[in-house]
């Protein structure tokens, strides 16, 4: 039972506007009405044309690129609302963006993970929904609530639909150390036959030197599977290394956001890879065509989140 009455409302910025509206279909609900646009000079308009005084608002934008003309967007329509009257406003945000400068590297870094954060906070949000941080310790950037779910479960069960029960011969490879927690947790709840590491030694930003392989993967069907894929050089590279240096039969790959950037595509079309496959938290790149790469849909996972954050009862289970 709902004790707070308020009405739930959802809008949309620009960045992906489908799987707003793919969320919508799952709940039921229309989605809000709004106008954002922007001035020859590049300054972001927001016009919200419904009342939300009072309301339920969620904001459903995923800061991929161009990555500050939808981070802009979510922080004007958040203080819209926030001026507006709204009565909680969760910003509903598929893909984090900035989540890799999460830490400083070397002297004199920012921390641009906990920046965005603090801008987040300002504008008025007053909890965060959004999936697969690339680094978990994000959450505690905000001083508001933040549900960071988890991708797995829609992995699990599209390989699970794919090469049925029997998975002794499949391994799950981490495509670098840093992912080798995410690639076991999907190892154990695929109840694959192995896993395996891809080490590797990173030359510059955006490049990478296979090193070797650590596990038997020699005649397998391997999975390497990662948080996101930006320009895919890691990910080939190692799909390479693993057919090359360690033997793999077959390799599938999957993320759960697929960023894409650069020579991305180009790479996946030429690469050893059979497969790969993404959850749509990121819309895919209208330039160019690659049939190697799929989408599965998080959409009713958002929604459940949304309702279960509205009903107010507890998230956790989603988490599972």
């Amino acid at each position: 039972m709902i004790s707070h009455g308020k009405e739930i409302k959802i809008f949309t910025g620009n960045s992906h506007p489908k799987f707003a509206e793919a969320v919508c279909r799952h709940l039921g609900l229309r989605l809000g009405e709004s106008e954002v646009k922007s001035f020859s000079d590049g300054e972001i308009s927001v016009s919200i044309l419904e009342t939300v005084r009072g309301a339920d608002v969620f904001l459903i934008q995923s800061t991929c690129a161009p990555v500050n003309d939808n981070l802009m967007e979510m922080l004007i329509m958040i203080d819209a609302f926030r001026r507006a009257s709204a009565g909680r406003i969760t910003a509903v945000m598929p893909y984090f963006g900035y989540a890799r400068q999460d830490r400083k590297a070397k002297a004199r870094d920012p921390i641009s993970a906990k920046l965005v954060a603090n801008i987040i906070t300002s504008a008025g949000a007053d909890r965060v929904l959004t999936m697969d941080l690339h680094a978990a310790q994000i959450q505690g950037f905000f001083d508001i609530p933040v549900d960071n779910m988890l991708g797995t479960p829609l992995f699990v069960e599209y390989y699970i639909n794919k090469f049925g029960s029997n998975l002794d011969d499949v391994v799950v490879v981490s495509p670098d150390v840093g992912s080798v927690a995410r690639a076991r947790t999907f190892a154990q709840k695929l109840g694959a036959g192995g896993l395996a590491i891809v080490d590797k030694r990173r030359q510059r930003a955006n490049s990478s030197e296979v090193m070797n392989i650590i596990g038997n993967v020699e005649g397998k069907r391997v999975i390497l599977f990662d948080d996101m894929v930006d320009t895919a050089g890691s990910i080939c590279g190692a799909a390479k290394a693993l057919v090359e240096i360690g033997g793999a039969k077959d390799v599938y790959a999957c993320a759960t956001h697929g960023v894409l950037s650069g020579p991305a595509i180009d790479r996946v079309n030429e690469s050893v890879i059979k497969e790969m496959m993404f959850l749509d938290t990121i819309p895919y790149p209208s330039d160019k065509k690659c049939d190697k790469i799929g989408y599965i849909s998080a959409a009713h996972m958002f929604a459940e989140a949304i309702d279960r954050v509205y009903e107010e009862v507890s998230i956790s289970p989603l988490f599972r």
